[in-house]
């Protein structure tokens, strides 16, 4: 009988198993690009071993029989980050008839899953390993999305979800009374400091990871108290909040409150954002880019533009953020999501700042940097390599042709290999790490 004290030992037993049969793997970068330092390092080598980096440097010890991969003529660096993302949410869209309302009607929940599969896949293959995806995924498809990744049944990037939104009655909309269900199960109803704890609760139980509220979605939104209220509750389960700013009052009382960080960045301004970084709060701002292919304008994108000038030269805290939900002919998920490069740029911040924003930025906003993100002795394998230097020139994360995630080689020469994940486990349901 394997008793709960047992437990602990057999789980390192499989790790020590695993790390003793799993073939290593020695990378050779040409640069190993450090975006927190944004230094470039020639002629290194990066071991690894059951999942994880187990050495790095000019010339680390190789196990015998370690499979090479020379990238000897790229730059090699950690995966990126979008701290922003509904991976089940695909509306298509077109300026004249939004249908963003009708996906909850028309779509469900099963295929929103299988959507959230293949967005997935595409920002894997465009360098993306960790993805904060923060609701609209009907009834928790993103747990059932993170779960089938952790436990290794499809490729996909490491998924940091919210569970279903909480807001005040109607969600984020304003039903009619005939059909005030339509917006459900896409939110949860927290009026009252009781329906709040439960509401917590309740995405905690069926597989939150972080919690999402809408602070200002109606008039009267929630107040500091019930802010505090949602923070301390979280916080009992190891989780922060998100919040959905739309209003410069309900920014104001976010960063009273002490949110984690808050999504969306139309109602911050200077004084917001000296606050927020007094405070450290997060700014997951959701840059849509002016590209001619969404209903962002001229004047909003500027808007977007400034805002980011004004965020960095007041050294707010910032995470890249798409926002990236609806369906661009011709395009994945992945390149909608790279392409908001465009509004960095834009805003004139430096390459280096931008790629440790995607990076070392994405894995603090997730709160996972002790545990994954850098390549590290110790952390999961999740590297990624381009052509050039993205330290000089920010669109060489355009391209990506090499991906591994876990330790697991995803994409090499610019050719996704998902099939390698399927052959790597799961061990009686779970990849053994």
């Amino acid at each position: 009988m394997i008793t709960k004290r047992l437990l602990p030992f057999l789980a390192l037993c499989a790790t020590l198993a695993a790390a003793q049969t799993s073939p290593a793997i020695a990378i050779r970068a040409g640069l190993l690009i450090d975006p927190e330092t944004g230094t470039a390092t020639p002629n290194q080598t990066i071991v690894v071993q059951a999942g994880k980096v187990v050495a790095i440097g000019a010339n680390p010890t190789v196990p015998a029989g370690a499979e090479m991969i020379d990238l000897s003529k790229q730059s090699v660096l950690p995966g990126l980050v979008d701290a922003h993302n509904h991976l089940a949410l695909t509306y298509k869209k077109d300026p004249e008839n939004n249908v963003y309302y009708l996906t909850y009607v028309m779509d469900s929940t099963a295929i929103r899953a299988v959507q959230a599969v293949s967005n997935g896949i595409t920002m894997l293959n465009s360098g993306f390993t960790m993805v904060r995806d923060l609701g609209n995924n009907g009834n928790y498809a993103d747990t059932a999305l993170r779960q089938a990744i952790d436990q290794g049944w499809i490729p996909g990037p490491t998924v940091i979800n919210s569970g279903l939104i909480i807001g005040g009655f109607g969600g984020q909309f304003f039903p009619t009374p005939e059909h005030a269900n339509l917006v459900y199960p896409e939110y949860l109803d927290a009026d009252t400091p009781d329906e709040i704890v439960k509401a917590v609760r309740k995405n905690v139980l069926f597989g939150a990871k972080v919690i999402k509220i809408m602070v200002d979605a109606k008039p009267y939104g929630y107040t500091v108290d019930e802010m505090k209220l949602f923070i301390s509750e979280a916080a009992k389960s190891g989780m922060k909040v998100a919040g959905h700013v739309q209003t410069p009052a309900g920014a104001s009382r976010a960063v009273e409150a002490g949110l984690w960080s808050i999504e969306h960045s139309t109602a911050l301004d200077d004084e917001v954002h000296k606050a927020m970084a007094a405070k450290g709060i997060w700014r997951v701002g959701t840059e849509t880019p002016y590209t001619g292919y969404n209903a962002q304008t001229e004047a909003g994108f500027a808007r977007v533009v400034a805002g980011l000038k004004n965020a960095y030269a007041n050294h707010v805290k910032m995470a890249f953020s798409t926002d990236a939900d609806y369906f661009i002919p011709g395009m994945t998920r992945g390149e909608v999501v790279i392409d908001f490069l465009k509004s960095w740029k834009a805003a004139g911040i430096p390459a280096p700042a931008i790629l440790k924003i995607m990076t070392v930025n994405g894995y603090e906003v997730c709160d996972l940097k002790d545990k994954r993100g850098p390549l590290k002795v110790g952390l999961p394998a999740d590297i990624i390599a381009v052509n050039g230097n993205p330290l000089e020139n920010i669109d060489a994360l355009r391209n990506v042709p090499f991906v591994m995630k876990d330790g697991i080689v995803f994409k090499r020469d610019g050719v996704m290999t998902p099939a390698k994940f399927f052959n790597s486990g799961p061990v009686n349901g779970w990849r053994i790490r």
